[in-house]
């Protein structure tokens, strides 16, 4: 148990030290307005998703994982436009996997296409292509696999595909995210290590 703390507490200072200094900045000057402490707030339109209060109202049960399809701050920019009717709770930037969250974890961004999922799950974005894996980055991957372990840690979800889910996995949907090229063996494994225990 103890090296398993260490390993965390390393993994912790490694993943803050990807960022570029001024993100650090940025998310330490407002590190009290994420639910996630490495997320940098960049709030999505309040018309992009539901106020709720998860987890009384919804129990939140799933971590749904996407491509954006876009660049970074394409995929932010649909997110604040009020007219676009969708959101995730976070992206995680390719290069440096650099995080902002745009919908608050208590509630629902509009990101899964089929509201029973929306109301369960937090989205999760990922700067990309599917067809193009050179963006599924080590700094992405390890990034949002902290990031998704302190989310099943704080509700309580297993660390496991029935619970980690790919877009395409949604019932009713017609994307195709991830794709072939995400590594879920890795991402899995490194979701279970960095775990709080």
């Amino acid at each position: 148990m103890h090296r398993r703390r260490i390993l965390q507490g390393a993994a912790a200072t490694a993943a803050a030290a990807l960022l570029p200094a001024s993100a650090r900045a940025m998310a330490s000057s407002t590190a009290g307005s994420t639910d996630y402490p490495l997320a940098h707030w960049m709030p999505a339109s309040t018309a992009n998703y539901t106020a709720s209060t998860r987890a009384s109202a919804y129990p939140v049960e799933y971590v749904i994982i996407h491509v954006t399809q876009e660049l970074f701050s394409d995929a932010i920019g649909i997110f604040q436009n009020p007219a676009k009717q969708v959101s995730a709770n976070y992206v995680v930037r390719s290069a440096d996997g650099y995080i902002a969250q745009c919908v608050r974890e208590q509630d629902i961004a509009w990101h899964a296409g089929n509201w029973d999922y929306n109301t369960r799950s937090v989205g999760i974005e990922h700067e990309g292509w599917v067809d193009r894996p050179a963006y599924f980055t080590n700094a992405l991957y390890e990034q949002s696999a902290l990031l998704t372990a302190s989310v099943c840690d704080r509700y309580g979800i297993p660390k496991d595909r029935a619970h980690i889910l790919g877009h395409v996995e949604v019932p009713g949907t017609d994307h195709t995210d991830p794709g072939p090229s995400w590594d879920w063996v890795r991402y899995i494994r490194l979701v279970n290590l960095f775990s709080a225990g």
